[in-house]
């Protein structure tokens, strides 16, 4: 039995520590808005955050996580980033097919939460390895700035 902390809700789960934890998440925990996108932590569509930093959760073992660790999926983002980062995405409509949005989404999200002035090196750094096949990239880096300049207003 594993026990996990998921958008603040202590879960139980009987699993392999081994079982990555997004299978946990989509397969044992009906989370389904963290995304299967590789297996290899490659595009990012599995982006959470474990204790605040952006974590590819295809490759991340249950069982490496403490018992203090606390997950945060798509369906659990709150706070002043969250809101800006999701107000920017519908505003510049960001989305097309929208099946990387989750991880893109998470990974903006820790970017503005430890930096509100990011620059677009600042932006590349944090988005890298979050890959859209629609390539909505330049949407991104808007939605982005907009969010960041919410949040600074």
């Amino acid at each position: 039995m594993v026990r996990i902390n998921v958008n603040g809700e202590e879960r139980q789960v009987d699993v392999p520590e081994d079982m990555p934890l997004l299978w946990v998440l989509r397969d044992e925990l009906n989370m389904t808005g963290t995304k299967f996108g590789c297996g290899i932590a490659q595009c990012g569509a599995c982006t959470v955050h474990v204790d605040g930093t952006p974590t590819r959760a295809c490759q991340t073992p249950v069982g490496m996580l403490t018992p203090d660790s606390k997950v945060t999926t798509i369906e659990g983002v709150k706070g002043k980033a969250a809101q800006a980062v999701q107000a920017a995405w519908q505003k510049l409509d960001v989305v097309q097919c929208g099946y990387c949005q989750s991880g893109q989404i998470m990974s903006a999200i820790a970017l503005l939460t430890d930096n509100q002035t990011p620059t677009d090196q600042d932006i590349d750094a944090a988005m890298d390895g979050n890959v859209c096949r629609c390539a909505t990239y330049v949407r991104i880096r808007a939605a982005i700035k907009d969010a960041a300049q919410t949040m600074r207003a």
